[in-house]
């Protein structure tokens, strides 16, 4: 980054070739929309443009960067909740979950949306976007201690949603013995 605040657009280029697929994914794993969720990759690259004069290097490139996925999903949130006549009309032409992924993919991202939106968010920027618990605490400017404490409850939470059914059987099992 420092490179391309000094007019290098090669290191330009080198950033949005590292980060580009891992934004997309933040992205997708959040809405519902392939296209809307390019969209906001595209707009986060825009803003590192637009934004490069002013980027001191306090923390980690990735932690900026994430920052600014993490405004942009959230105004995409709110303007998502203010229209709802729009939500009820993306809802139906919302992609449909793809097909051909395996049913524990399925039952996996079904369980993860039934976690608590604090819970959610943090499994996803340590599981999936494999950001430190220190890059994680920075984006949501809270302590690191609140980080582990919030992925450890999300981890317990997620366990008992995907555990129940093997618990159960094993439980009707026993009774028919």
């Amino acid at each position: 980054m420092l490179e391309f605040q000094r007019g290098s657009t090669e290191a330009f280029t080198e950033l949005f070739a590292r980060y580009r697929e891992p934004i997309y994914g933040f992205f997708r794993r959040r809405l519902n929309h392939v296209a809307r969720a390019e969209e906001l990759a595209q707009e986060t690259f825009v803003a590192v443009l637009r934004g490069a004069a002013r980027w001191e290097p306090r923390a980690l490139f990735r932690t900026y960067l994430y920052g600014i996925a993490m405004n942009l999903v959230a105004a995409e949130r709110r303007k998502s909740a203010c229209e709802t006549n729009h939500a009820n009309a993306s809802e139906a032409a919302a992609d449909p979950p793809v097909a051909n992924e395996p049913e524990e993919v399925l039952w996996l991202r079904r369980a993860v949306e039934q976690l608590e939106d604090d819970q959610r968010e943090i499994l996803l920027l340590r599981e999936y976007d494999q950001l430190s618990y220190e890059e994680i605490a920075a984006l949501l400017h809270v302590p690191v201690n609140t980080v582990r404490s919030r992925l450890f409850r999300a981890r317990m939470a997620l366990k008992d949603l995907l555990v129940p059914q093997s618990r159960s059987l094993g439980t009707r099992d026993r009774a028919v013995m």
